[in-house]
């Protein structure tokens, strides 16, 4: 099969486009023709080695941990699959990913893909979306009422939490560039804030709970702009030291894994039109180079997605 591989960590160069060997279906797993796949940080911190010391690949690996597709065989042991189901997963991080033609992933970690979107579409939500979901619902629990500030608010995990946070309810700040202002007040916000040109501590105030998709200053200017007993959800680094400084506070992180019960209420909200993926870009499997070069600008609206197969 046709396949991206790196047989050693490093810059985007070391992105093979090549033959690779077709994964084989344990009894637990489904091979899914892969159709549509996307590029995460996560794909490139991990080719350039930044997660060896958590994670030891043993080389070569497929990269890519986000797809859409089709069933085309099933284990022994599977039950709630059929060969032809249309699927989507966030497959285990450990194991080869989805810059493939296929994967074998296990069948606790698929559910069936979102009926009214395409697969291309489908194929930028699992990670993203299961992040989204893990820090607003399931640690965060959002709920009607609450104020969220939700930072980077046009980026991959953002464009999701604005519309996921606005299904449970809430009240969402978005900040972002005011360049996708727009875009950021298309998808739910009730209130926008240009970073570039507005302090948050002039903007916003009595936030219960924050979305940190950036740390650092981000991170940092959030807390005094949040009420008491608000919560900082932190997806990019640790909040247990800085939240020292405002006892009345309270911080949390995250670090998702597969998540079914996430991706399946996930696909519930996208049937309803109340989440819809935004693309900001796509890119045939083979220009993997010049994807994982965008995805390291951080100027990414959205998600990139990868087509990898047909439908």
């Amino acid at each position: 099969m046709k396949a991206v591989r790196i047989h050693e960590y490093g810059d985007a160069t070391v992105l093979r486009f090549e033959e690779a060997p077709r994964p084989v279906c344990t009894a637990e797993d489904v091979l899914i023709r892969v159709v549509g796949s996307s590029v995460n940080p996560v794909d490139w911190k991990i080719r350039r080695g930044y997660l060896k010391e958590m994670i030891p690949y043993a080389m070569p690996i497929i990269p890519g941990w986000d797809v859409s597709g089709v069933v085309e065989e099933i284990g022994a042991k599977v039950s709630r699959f059929q060969v032809g189901d249309a699927v989507y997963s966030r497959p285990d991080i450990t194991r080869d990913g989805t810059y493939a033609e296929w994967i074998a992933v296990r069948e606790s970690e698929v559910a069936f893909k979102p009926r009214t979107v395409s697969h291309i579409s489908a194929a930028v939500l699992p990670l993203a979306g299961i992040t989204a979901w893990e820090g607003l619902v399931n640690v965060g629990k959002a709920a009607s009422g609450q104020r969220v500030l939700i930072h980077a608010a046009a980026g991959g995990v953002g464009s999701l939490a604005v519309q996921i946070a606005k299904a449970h309810g809430a009240h969402v700040i978005g900040t972002g560039s005011g360049a996708n202002r727009a875009l950021i007040e298309s998808l739910g916000a009730d209130e926008f804030v240009d970073y570039r040109t507005t302090a948050l501590r002039d903007a916003v105030r009595n936030v219960d709970l924050v979305l940190d998709t950036m740390g650092g200053e981000t991170q940092e200017a959030s807390w005094a702009v949040m009420a008491p007993g608000g919560l900082l959800v932190s997806m990019v680094s640790d909040p247990a030291e800085a939240v020292t400084r405002w006892p009345q506070l309270r911080a949390a992180s995250i670090f998702i894994g597969p998540d079914v019960p996430a991706l399946e209420r996930l696909a519930a909200l996208v049937d309803e039109g109340k989440v819809r993926p935004v693309i900001g870009a796509e890119f045939a499997l083979r220009d993997i180079r010049k994807a994982h070069a965008l995805s390291e600008s951080g100027h990414v609206r959205g998600k990139i997605a990868l087509h990898v197969g047909v439908p």
